[in-house]
């Protein structure tokens, strides 16, 4: 299966140079390009795209409001946004990940981590930055103030009374930055069972993805940052 990838960048020349790499690869192609966030919505919407590489920084309608845009479509439920970003420490960063964002990627990155980062996001299986901490997420999660955009972080709170004994449990490592083998093998069951279980979590929670548990957990208080 091909990934369709969506660029979302006012440089052109960023978005010819990650064109080249997306369209080496043999599982993903770029669908289309766009220079600003209104225009990188209505091209998700007319090209199929499967994952979006959103700058945030952009002229008119920001990457944000274009996340949020997607997050919001009955239509894009199965769509993934990449988040763009110079600065990594930034924000914003959290903001989109409370807009529906699967998560963010520094510009900077390598190649292999930007492909990796596409590969994830399509499967829905992580929180995307391979160069991102846990703890940097965290901090910033933790600093983000009230979530004006009712993101499912604040629905998060109240829900999770919802939760099973073991769903909390599978959902605080996950937070914790574990895949689904490793969460199996400290809770000595089978990855089959902890997907499940994940996926009961996601859909009592209202998140699109992993990305999304992780800041349930952290902004409803399930997990509580490190203090550095």
């Amino acid at each position: 299966m091909t990934i369709k990838v969506l660029l979302a960048d006012d440089q052109t020349l960023l978005r010819s140079a990650f064109r080249i790499l997306v369209d080496s690869e043999p599982d993903m192609e770029v669908v289309g390009e766009a220079s600003d966030g209104a225009q990188a919505y209505e091209l998700t919407r007319a090209k199929g795209a499967d994952v979006v590489l959103m700058d945030i920084r952009m002229p008119g309608v920001d990457g944000l409001a274009a996340t949020r845009m997607i997050s919001a479509d009955p239509d894009l439920t199965a769509v993934r946004v990449v988040i763009l970003t110079t600065f990594e420490v930034d924000d914003y960063v959290v903001q989109a990940l409370r807009a529906g964002a699967s998560g963010f990627l520094g510009k900077g990155a390598e190649p292999d981590e930007l492909l990796n980062a596409i590969r994830i996001a399509a499967a829905g299986e992580a929180l995307l930055s391979p160069v991102a901490t846990k703890g940097l997420i965290a901090k910033f999660l933790a600093q983000g103030g009230d979530a004006a955009d009712g993101g499912p972080g604040r629905r998060g709170a109240a829900e999770l009374a919802t939760l099973t004994g073991r769903e909390r449990e599978v959902l605080v490592l996950v937070a914790g930055g574990l895949s689904n083998d490793e969460i199996a093998e400290r809770l000595a069951v089978s990855p089959l069972t902890v997907k499940t279980h994940v996926n009961r979590a996601m859909a009592k929670l209202s998140a699109r993805d992993r990305a999304q548990l992780v800041v349930i957990a952290y902004e409803s208080g399930l997990v509580r940052p490190r203090v550095q």
